[in-house]
């Protein structure tokens, strides 16, 4: 290729090198004839003129604030285009653009906190939902103890949607258990079988929880001390009777608790 001068013209390295700008977008505006160059060499090389690069600033500049090259080509060659309502069109829909970065920013920070600390709520809120005698901690020792699995993965990621009054769904039900153990209901009655459908349906709003998994839980919520402690909270020997509500419904649906696994249903 032959050189040149700036005033012969630049060619498509120069200029592509000058604006930064890609050779094939170059290529690419002159073909569907944004931005043609004026001159040719003898051995057919495109040449950009001065008022050329002044089309191609122009035209970058357009690109940089986002609009379309239809929009561009309106706005340069079409002397009824209304360039002040163009732009601010375009502001707004960046603008818009804005607004639903920060909402995905805090979607984000949300996801992250819910995955490294699961429930996402203060301490006054938790206290609040489930009693004063809820810990706190327990979310974080669940996180230290559960955060390398599915159902974990699966807790955050939907929990990191769920509202306050959301959360108060287990609230309710721990609630509706501590009356049940009152009023005297028994393992294996449709009342009780009722209460652990109930507690499948309020997991489920976190993750999939198979029968076998529940009969785990149960298990959980008695042996684990800081499980029992928040069930008998609510009423001593909540946590044993609970389990033994889940035993009888598993045993209901040929499932023997003795063997049950934390495994998903097939």
């Amino acid at each position: 290729m032959p050189d040149t001068t700036d005033a012969e013209g630049l060619t498509v390295g120069q200029v592509s090198a000058r604006l930064d700008v890609t050779v094939r977008a170059l290529h690419h505006w002159d073909e569907i004839g944004l931005a043609r160059p004026s001159l040719r060499t003898p051995a057919g090389y495109r040449l950009y003129t001065v008022p050329d690069l002044e089309r191609l600033h122009r035209i970058v500049v357009y690109r940089e604030l986002g609009l379309g090259l239809d929009k561009i080509r309106s706005v340069l060659d079409d002397s009824a285009t209304d360039v002040p309502a163009a732009l601010r069109a375009q502001r707004a829909q960046i603008a818009a653009r804005i607004d639903r970065l920060r909402q995905l920013a805090a979607g984000l920070d949300r996801m992250i906190d819910a995955h490294e600390h699961g429930l996402l709520l203060t301490a006054e809120q938790q206290a609040a939902i489930f009693g004063p005698g809820w810990s706190p901690e327990g979310p974080v020792q669940a996180r230290q103890r559960y955060g390398d699995t599915t159902q974990w993965r699966q807790y955050a990621e939907r929990s990191a949607s769920r509202t306050p009054e959301e959360s108060d769904d287990t609230a309710r039900l721990e609630r509706a258990l501590g009356e049940a153990m009152d009023a005297g209901v028994t393992p294996g009655s449709p009342e009780a079988n009722y209460l652990v459908e109930r507690h499948r349906e309020v997991f489920a709003s976190y993750f999939p929880l198979s029968r076998q998994m529940q009969v785990c839980l149960g298990r959980m919520y008695e042996s684990d001390p800081g499980f029992a402690a928040h069930h008998d909270a609510i009423r001593p020997g909540l946590a044993t009777w609970f389990r033994q509500l889940v035993d009888a419904a598993a045993r209901a649906h040929g499932i023997d608790p003795e063997t049950a696994t934390w495994e998903e249903d097939r």
